[in-house]
């Protein structure tokens, strides 16, 4: 087993009759976010999010939100990650993670509009609308930019699975991944919310220095929400191919900022829903 899974007994029917045998999950545990930063009266500390998530890649997951959140826009911002807090008695996992930030990185939490509470189905609960990109300075992306061919697209969704060993062993976790226009994945991520393992990619890639990333595009293995079409905004990214459907959110965002939207990415068929310009044949 894996430190995303653990062994469960289970009773599994088949053709009427019942077998006990062994069992995969994966591991589900709440992640406290804490910030450190200065303020006018010297350091302070806040807890910012609580997000239900598969354990592993935790520093990744964490600076991926704080970055696709707007706290921070780059990884110099950034002058530690701990994970801290008392084991958990069932896995081991500590589950807060404190990221403190330099002194001169101004801290604007009020900015974020919403609470800081996160699950893994829905992400970010009260989003704000498209209004908070348009004042938060996101821009447009430019007609020009790479080309991704057809051919890699529909070979990626294979590659992805090929790529989730935790799957295999429990068929319960999401998975994002940043590919190039070869079609090679350079940064794969899994867990049991689409949100995070998003923010696992963005948050590998911001903590290697390759944001923003004009050249790559993101694949999730479930719908294109508006939420996962903004993380991919704000990470410079100008395509986003799902294996399922877009919300209308995520249509409208795409198109609004130039950003390449494919959605039920299966097999050889695939919908361009925005960017089309970036897909060739």
């Amino acid at each position: 087993m894996s430190g995303s899974s653990i062994a469960v007994d289970i009773n599994k029917f088949r053709d009427g009759i019942r077998q006990p045998q062994d069992d995969s999950v994966a591991v589900e545990e709440p992640l406290e976010v804490r910030l450190g930063y200065t303020t006018a009266d010297g350091r302070a500390t806040r807890s910012i999010a609580i997000t239900m998530r598969t354990p592993g890649h935790d520093r990744e997951l964490a600076a991926g939100f704080v970055f696709t959140e707007g706290i921070v826009g780059r990884a110099d911002d950034i002058t530690s990650i701990e994970v801290c807090g008392s084991p958990a008695p069932d896995t081991g996992n500590q589950n807060v993670i404190r990221i403190d930030l330099g002194a001169d990185v101004s801290v604007d939490l009020g900015r974020l509009q919403r609470h800081f509470y996160t699950t893994s189905s829905c992400g970010v609960c009260g989003k704000a609308s498209l209004d908070a990109l348009r004042v938060g300075g996101a821009r447009v992306f430019a007609a020009a930019g790479p080309v991704f061919k057809r051919a890699v697209l529909t070979a990626v969704p294979a590659a992805l699975r090929g790529a989730q060993p935790t799957f295999e062993e429990t068929g319960g976790l999401h998975a994002a991944a940043a590919f190039n226009a070869a079609g090679d994945l350079l940064v794969t991520m899994e867990d049991v919310g689409r949100h995070n393992a998003v923010d696992k990619v963005i948050g590998s890639l911001l903590l290697n220095n390759n944001l923003p990333a004009p050249e790559l595009g993101l694949i999730v293995s479930g719908r294109a929400s508006f939420e996962l079409m903004q993380k991919t905004l704000m990470a410079g990214m100008p395509l986003l191919a799902a294996v399922s459907a877009p919300s209308s959110l995520a249509v409208q965002l795409a198109r609004e900022f130039n950003l390449t939207l494919v959605g039920f990415l299966r097999g050889e068929t695939f919908n361009i829903y925005a960017g089309e310009q970036r897909i060739s044949e």
